[in-house]
């Protein structure tokens, strides 16, 4: 017998979460569908940050309307509409206190600025972050939430914030007592060990994932994994239902007033990524869970005339492949995000030649490569060249610090396939095909730059987000330092990616639109499965997340406003 709610959500991130609990607190019976063995989706791996103008938490330096429609619209790309980025900014805060009511609590990261600090109307106060909470308040939903990556634990066992992951990456003052701690609440809590290996702790995407889930549970949600959205089923032109598949089984679902595709993009889909990418890249190059976001939903929505937009780009950020431990033949990609922009480091093309300011945010970044590699034909993949003083204080990508993954310790299967070293720049330049005269000319250049402080290139250290990760150890700009003690390292970076900025194109009520700009009734998108809001820029931490919510938010206002259910 065909099962029937009133609002179908495809997916179980942070879109599809906040859609489906919102839709839940109108009174409307919600059912989400996952085709995942686990929920949580990309958004439990993420960082958890959702950035959100105006978000009215009165936490750092004031903000107005009027400031975030100046900083989106200075530095959106392509051909955004002022109705959808005016909806965002408008719905933000009022999905902040939706969260807030619910229980899912969020705080300022001091100082973190927007990704484009240099523009009109650009703050430090945008990104929120989700609270650590205590999986036990999740329940038995806890075991099957999605995990956070092998990146986003300490040897991929223990929970760390992000002040904590800052701290680590960078050795800072007090780094050790930090790890103590993390080791000390892991080991001692032996009931929790008993039950699991994983951290009890749930911080960063697990955390604001496990709120939702709080939230979504209390409120008398139903989710069901290993479901598939395959279709969607109409009643004279109105999209009544679903059509799923679990364990090789094809049923419909039944939807009274609205389904909701928050199911993520399609950068698990390499004819997708062949298809629409300005420069197809290989899917593993993604960071996401693997072969979780795989564009059906969009698919099934083209299926019905739906439109689409900003297919040609992902949430790009330089990556960097290695080995994983413990399974055999088997490489995971490491986001490099921050990394790449440390003193004691240049990042360099083919021909040696630095082609981007490498303290800028990593979509930034990202769209250089794509700009070089345009222009140059060399930038498929760059290389992060360092020196063993970056070794003793940082990272690179999966590549820990000297403290935490000695040379010694590094397998030899390893060296000069994900890892090279040699005793002179030249050296190295030769032994990963990069010109040898160029790469000793901008290494040669950028300790000149570390001595004067001044980037006479690509002016690195010279607004707020480049310094925000700076090393005030580095002076007089903490942005630069020298590369001159031996050995020197390079580490590959490809174009990696969070996701895909396209989508179907959804308009201010998140309302998917057919080419003629025409909404279809009864079908919505939220989050990676629909078109960016700000084009193919990325404004700040968590403006993926962010924007996500808020229309999800959007979408069961609008679901719930039909229906008659509004609360």
């Amino acid at each position: 017998m065909e099962k029937t709610y009133d609002v179908i959500v495809a997916g179980s991130g942070s879109a599809a979460m906040a859609a489906a609990t919102r839709a839940l607190h109108h009174g409307l019976k919600v059912l989400v569908v996952e085709k995942e063995h686990q929920w949580g989706g990309t958004s439990a791996t993420s960082g958890g940050g959702i950035w959100i103008p105006n978000h009215g938490l009165h936490q750092g330096e004031e903000d107005s309307r009027e400031d975030a429609l100046a900083y989106i619209n200075a530095i959106a790309q392509g051909p955004v509409r002022a109705d959808r980025i005016e909806a965002f900014v408008d719905n933000g805060p009022k999905m902040v206190a939706f969260l807030q009511e619910v229980g899912v609590k969020l705080h300022v990261l001091p100082g973190y600025p927007d990704y484009y600090s240099e523009e009109r109307g650009a703050k430090a106060s945008r990104s929120l972050f989700p609270y650590e909470i205590n999986s036990g308040d999740v329940g038995e939903p806890v075991h099957t939430m999605r995990e956070a990556p092998i990146r986003g634990k300490l040897f991929n066992r223990y929970a760390f914030g992000l002040d904590e992951a800052f701290a680590l990456a960078t050795k800072a003052r007090g780094w050790q007592m930090i790890m103590a701690k993390i080791f000390w609440r892991y080991w001692t809590d032996r009931e929790w060990r008993k039950k699991t290996r994983r951290d009890r702790r749930l911080t960063m995407g697990n955390a604001l994932m496990g709120g939702l889930r709080i939230a979504f549970d209390k409120l008398g949600g139903e989710i069901w994994t290993e479901t598939g959205l395959v279709g969607l089923t109409t009643d004279n032109g109105r999209v009544s239902g679903v059509e799923v598949e679990r364990f090789g089984h094809r049923f419909t679902v039944a939807a009274r007033h609205g389904v909701v595709i928050g199911s993520g993009g399609f950068e698990w889909n390499q004819s997708m990524r062949d298809r629409y990418f300005t420069v197809p890249t290989p899917a593993n190059w993604a960071t996401s869970p693997e072969r979780a976001n795989d564009g059906k939903a969009t698919l099934a929505a083209q299926a019905l005339g739906a439109d689409v937009e900003f297919m040609e780009e992902g949430w790009f950020i330089p990556s960097m492949l290695m080995p994983t431990v413990g399974v055999p033949n088997t490489d995971m990609t490491h986001q490099m995000s921050f990394d790449h922009g440390r003193p004691h480091s240049i990042c360099v093309n083919r021909l040696g030649q630095r082609f981007v300011k490498e303290t800028a945010s990593y979509d930034r970044f990202g769209q250089a490569m794509i700009a070089d590699h345009q222009k140059t034909g060399s930038s498929a993949v760059v290389w992060h060249i360092f020196d063993d003083q970056f070794r003793d204080k940082y990272s690179s990508g999966g590549f820990m610090l000297k403290a935490l993954m000695p040379d010694s310790k590094v397998p030899r299967a390893w060296w000069d396939h994900y890892i090279y070293r040699a005793n002179s720049i030249a050296e190295l330049a030769a032994k990963i095909d990069v010109d040898p005269a160029g790469l000793v000319e901008s290494v040669a250049n950028n300790n000149r730059y570390a001595k004067t402080g001044v980037d006479e290139e690509f002016a690195r250290g010279s607004d707020a987000y480049d310094r925000f990760f700076g090393d005030p150890r580095s002076k007089p700009n903490s942005c630069i330092d020298t590369i001159e003690k031996g050995p020197f390292y390079a580490v590959p970076l490809v174009l990696g990616d969070l996701g895909t900025k396209g989508g179907l194109k959804a308009d201010a009520q998140a309302r998917v639109l057919d080419a003629n700009n025409v909404p279809i009734p009864g079908l919505y998108a939220a989050g990676n499965a629909s078109g960016s809001m700000s084009g193919l820029s990325y404004p700040g931490a968590g403006a993926t997340i962010g924007p996500a919510m808020t229309f999800g938010f959007i979408a069961a206002n609008a679901i719930a406003e039909g229906a008659g259910n509004q609360r």
